[in-house]
């Protein structure tokens, strides 16, 4: 495969982050007692992918818009919080992968995250010496395509592909005009692809192999 780079999807592709995002939630939740609603892994893996402000719908489609974005902002600043202090489950093999890709293809990380969510990744695990740049919804508050434009652009890459593991992930490549690879292993199920993995470091074979 001819690749100058690769983008990377966050959730499910490099780590889950689903334990500590519920601990967040549970601290949110617990100021709202009027609120009974409990926020669990299943809710949870429903929404990765999604932009935040599609999450709080998604959570909360009872409860007013104000109330639902009072209620984001609060989980945002909590979950960095969290995260920046324990981290989520990286995926096997993921740092060592990550090095020996970064010997020859610039690496990145858009998703449709809030400001401050990967770099609480980067912090957790010192992950960042591997990464080029970043990009996510919570700054430009576009879609995962445009924001891969915004990162290609920026870094001036002519031949990316994005790797992630959601339908909406696979749309943003095809929006951005560049190969994608269908993380498996991570929370979405994708029929159009092209190219797969089921484990992190099988992108080393796909990208040697062809």
């Amino acid at each position: 495969m001819e690749i100058d780079s690769i983008i990377f999807d966050l959730d499910g592709t490099l780590w889950n982050s689903i334990s500590g995002i519920c601990e967040a939630w549970q601290a949110v939740l617990a100021n709202y007692p009027k609120i009974t609603k409990a926020v669990t892994p299943e809710d949870m893996q429903g929404c990765m992918g999604l932009p935040m402000d599609e999450i709080g719908r998604k959570l909360f489609p009872e409860l007013d818009g104000a109330l639902q974005r009072q209620l984001m902002k609060e989980f945002c600043e909590t979950e960095q919080v969290y995260l920046e202090e324990h981290g989520g489950m990286l995926y096997p093999k993921l740092e060592e992968t990550l090095e020996k890709l970064s010997q020859k293809y610039k690496l990145f990380i858009v998703s449709n995250c809030q400001d401050g969510y990967i770099q609480a990744f980067f912090k957790a695990h010192s992950l960042n010496k591997y990464f080029s740049d970043f990009e996510c919804w919570g700054v430009t508050e576009l879609s995962k395509g445009e924001t891969n434009k915004i990162i290609m652009a920026r870094n001036e890459l002519k031949k990316p592909i994005y790797v992630g593991d959601t339908n909406g992930d696979a749309q943003s490549a095809k929006v951005a005009g560049i190969p994608f690879v269908y993380a498996r292993y991570g929370f979405g199920k994708v029929e159009d692809y092209d190219y797969v993995i089921d484990r992190f470091e099988e992108l080393l074979t796909l990208i040697n192999d062809r």
